[in-house]
């Protein structure tokens, strides 16, 4: 137990050195783009004067040391500054958001991990068969595919030829559980199609490896029917390896879903910060792109720690 929580501990540091480096990339990133948010307020037609006096209001004028050093002291204390762009604390802006995305990448979730893991359990039961060919075909075409495509191959045929559910997910907090369901399931869709491969394949690769085992030739001589063989001896041996890959594409779909956003309007982090980089607004992409970054380091952690526990010998690495 002590070397588990030292394993986590050194983990936990190289997350938290690495999410420093990452700050430190944002901001320059971010300092990067043409452009700020005193030119996107005043018009290409300011005089120098006017964006000059803009920038000494909002404190743009400071050295990029020192304005860094600021921001990095408001991160660690909770304190995340102002939008410059509408005046609001980056907390507010921020709170509905992230629940939004939250539940999206949930609602994805839900749907992508069952379907992978039924579809990995069907692939390794009829393994070299055209069922295995079938569904690894069809989870491979559609990681293959950008997840913008996937989305306006939905909308094409779901929202504008049927008709069945709108293009836009413009969900809202005073919307029923079932109204927001019902916009969100093409963007939970769109990225269940890009996110089930991972796990199905590696599903199907777990079970197969252990067929070949002992104890499932015994259970298979007791006559036991081939699902019961999986589901009951085979599936909870191989869950190591299997809840990694879940952990790390769960990291993904609250990461990866800009562009997914961005397609459906969907009023999420990701919509947020791209809208908030054509504004220029800093304070509020270095935020979102900071949230980002930790969920996905701590998504990763998690993933490590579960596959520690799962199979103490990585404890002890050669």
């Amino acid at each position: 137990m002590n070397q588990l929580l030292m394993t986590v501990a050194k983990r936990l540091g190289l997350g938290l050195f690495t999410l420093f480096i990452i700050s430190m990339v944002i901001f320059l990133a971010v300092e990067m783009l043409p452009g700020d948010i005193a030119t996107e307020i005043l018009g290409q037609m300011a005089t120098p004067e006017a964006v000059a006096a803009i920038r000494q209001e909002l404190g743009l004028d400071q050295p990029m040391v020192s304005r860094y050093f600021d921001w990095l002291t408001g991160l660690l204390t909770g304190d995340l500054g102002q939008s410059l762009a509408t005046g609001q604390p980056v907390l507010d802006l921020l709170d509905d958001r992230l629940i939004n995305t939250l539940y999206l990448a949930g609602t994805a979730a839900l749907i992508s991990v069952p379907l992978a893991l039924g579809l990995g359990v069907i692939a390794a039961l009829y393994r070299n068969t055209l069922v295995d060919r079938a569904v690894s075909m069809f989870t491979l075409s559609a990681i293959s595919m950008p997840e913008f495509f996937i989305a306006y191959v939905l909308i094409l045929f779901i929202s504008v030829q049927l008709g069945w559910i709108p293009s836009m997910s413009k969900v809202d907090a005073d919307q029923s559980l079932f109204e927001r369901l019902q916009l969100t399931i093409l963007p939970a869709i769109t990225l269940t199609f890009v996110t089930c491969a991972h796990m199905m394949r590696m599903t199907r690769a777990a079970i197969i490896n252990l067929l070949s085992s002992p104890y499932i030739e015994m259970a298979r001589l007791k006559g036991l029917g081939p699902w019961r063989v999986v589901v009951h001896h085979t599936l909870p041996n191989a869950w190591a390896p299997i809840v990694n890959v879940i952990v790390m594409n769960l990291a993904y779909l609250i990461t990866g879903v800009v562009v997914v956003e961005v397609v459906f309007v969907y009023p999420g982090l990701g919509q947020l910060m791209v809208d908030s980089v054509a504004k220029r607004d800093l304070p509020v992409v270095q935020a979102a792109s900071m949230i980002f970054a930790a969920t996905y380091i701590l998504l990763n952690l998690i993933a490590d720690v579960v596959s520690i526990v799962s199979n103490p010998r990585l404890l002890h690495p050669k």
